[in-house]
């Protein structure tokens, strides 16, 4: 079955990760999605390695194909004449363009906002920037560190306040490209009713200011900076990870049933001085720890994680990336799927995070593409344009075209 998107069009030219994460979830659900890349090398990304992967005459990088499944790719020098027609073309048919240029670049390509809304009234346009389309630093160039540490996610991550530590995968790109594919979703929403689309913005500051969550009001709220604190909760005790016999398990003790039950599960001291209420152990951290440390020095790690489950504790391991790809849960969700690539043949890559009721889309089914090799669908693409345009061209005229903005200019232009 089609997915929700099935009738959306989008054009992708944005390379690296948080516009290409954005186009390949609206991919996910259906969208068709058409990747315009340079001819010279195409996307950043695909240069970004090792590891490479492949013939040793074009191999391909696992960076690119993490961020581009479920599109096509055509290649397009959009410094020149014919590659900015070709884009035109593409665009008076599109639904959605995603871009992440500076500011000003697309501008200086011919594709200025009005440009954009003469060309096609009801296309909706994400641009992603690295800190904003204005204000007095929208001009920076964006990258994901820079920006985990300029947003001050950094500075609550780490062991300590002396040691920040960047997140472990590129989390402000990762999240622009949701937040902008959350505001593409709502735009197309919104262009059923008005008819026009609309242009969505979001930044890789602006992505990681949007997930601070309670972070964030315990400074603007309560005045209080939060600092990095290792691998323990700020607000909840006993809620982290800890050390057992022969390995280390995470637990959540997140409400004071839950924590009466764990400490007479343990012989902690629950209703002691800095240990009777949530806000007491948070006071008393150091010493609350240390007590659980204790207590789980004498499990090892495969009686322990039972003995938790048995009381109603959360409780997990930390896992490996080989373990989470074998492990049947990650596999039973359809997180893993297998695609058919032009010239890796037969391979497995992470799957879409959103499964739909009826597992139709989204779910592991044969219906994903896999990432597409540079101008692999080129000349099928601009064979379509053409017989798009030349339907268009034949059709009888239509007595309600003219209230139907869709298609701006002569396609000839």
């Amino acid at each position: 079955m089609p997915g929700p998107l099935s009738d959306v069009l989008v054009i992708d030219l944005s390379r690296a990760l948080a516009g290409p994460h954005a186009a390949m979830m609206l991919g996910d659900l259906g969208a068709r999605v058409i990747k315009v890349e340079n001819p010279d090398g195409g996307d950043d990304s695909r240069g970004w390695g090792p590891p490479f992967v492949g013939p040793e005459a074009a191999p391909e990088a696992t960076y690119f194909l993490s961020c581009n499944r479920n599109k096509e790719s055509i290649t397009l020098d959009l410094k020149s004449d014919d590659g900015r027609r070709q884009l035109r073309r593409l665009l008076r048919q599109a639904d959605v363009l995603v871009e992440n240029f500076r500011p000003g670049v697309l501008t200086r390509l011919g594709f200025a906002e009005d440009e954009l809304t003469r060309l096609n009234p009801r296309l909706v346009v994400l641009s992603i920037t690295g800190f904003g389309h204005d204000g007095p630093e929208g001009m920076r160039a964006g990258y994901d560190q820079i920006a985990q540490g300029e947003g001050g996610l950094m500075s609550i991550t780490g062991p300590s306040p002396e040691e920040p530590i960047r997140v472990g995968v590129p989390i402000a790109d990762l999240l622009a490209g949701m937040y902008g594919a959350y505001g593409v979703v709502a735009a197309l929403h919104e262009r059923a009713r008005t008819g026009r689309g609309r242009i969505v913005r979001t930044s890789l500051l602006a992505a990681i200011v949007g997930v601070h969550a309670y972070q964030g009001t315990r400074y603007t709220v309560a005045g209080e900076v939060a600092h990095a604190q290792g691998n323990h909760h700020p607000s909840i005790c006993p809620y982290g990870l800890f050390h057992a016999a022969d390995g280390i398990v995470q637990i959540s003790v997140g409400s004071e049933g839950l924590w009466r039950r764990f400490a007479a599960a343990f012989d902690l001291p629950a209703d002691a001085e800095g240990y009777a209420s949530n806000a007491d152990r948070v006071d008393n951290r150091d010493a609350v720890i240390a007590a659980v440390e204790a207590a789980f020095a004498q499990w090892p790690t495969d009686r322990l994680l039972p003995k938790l489950s048995e009381v109603g504790v959360p409780a997990g391991e930390v896992k490996t990336l080989d373990q989470v790809y074998e492990w049947d849960q990650t596999r039973s969700q359809g997180l893993v799927v297998d695609v058919e690539h032009a010239s890796l043949g037969r391979i497995a890559i992470p799957g879409p995070a959103i499964r739909l009721d009826d597992n139709a889309y989204a779910g592991g089914q044969e219906a994903n593409l896999a990432p597409p090799t540079l101008g692999q669908h080129t000349d099928a693409v601009l064979e379509w344009l053409d017989e798009v345009e030349a339907a268009e061209a034949t059709a009888d005229p239509d007595p309600f075209s003219a209230a139907d903005p869709s298609r701006g200019a002569d396609p000839s232009t």
